[in-house]
């Protein structure tokens, strides 16, 4: 199941994901613009990631290559509930910001987002279908 073209084309970004794993298997990831994020891999080599879902970029090491876990818009949706993160202080409001996977957001959270009509909408309601295909409720 994917998105149609004229949902991927609604979308305000290209990107649903931007991160990467290290060769040490530290997975960097960023969300917002600026959200530069930095690591020194065990091998002694910095890795970067930097831009979240409005541009990609890296730090290149030819010697110790990363590996790019990028989301695209159009990916199926069983890459994209792995992979897509929602931002989230909790049912209450009252926890420290978190990112949950779309494959763990309860059915409640994700029609909630489609009722406030994010940017995201078509992804979520994607989403809510290959629950309902797939016999998958996820409670709050």
């Amino acid at each position: 199941m994917k998105l149609t073209q004229e949902e991927q084309d609604s979308l305000t970004m290209g990107l649903l994901r931007n991160a990467i794993r290290t060769p040490d298997g530290t997975i960097l990831e960023s969300h917002n613009r600026h959200d530069y994020k930095t690591y020194v891999d065990k091998n002694g080599h910095t890795y970067m990631v930097d831009g979240g879902l409005d541009y990609s970029r890296r730090i290149i090491n030819e010697e110790a290559p990363y590996t790019s876990l990028n989301i695209s818009v159009d990916a199926d949706i069983e890459e994209i509930r792995e992979g897509f993160t929602w931002g989230t202080y909790g049912k209450n409001g009252d926890e420290g910001l978190y990112y949950k996977p779309l494959k763990d957001m309860s059915d409640g959270h994700v029609q909630a987002i489609i009722n406030d009509m994010y940017w995201c909408s078509p992804i979520m309601k994607l989403e809510l279908q290959y629950r309902k295909t797939n016999g998958i409720v996820v409670c709050d």
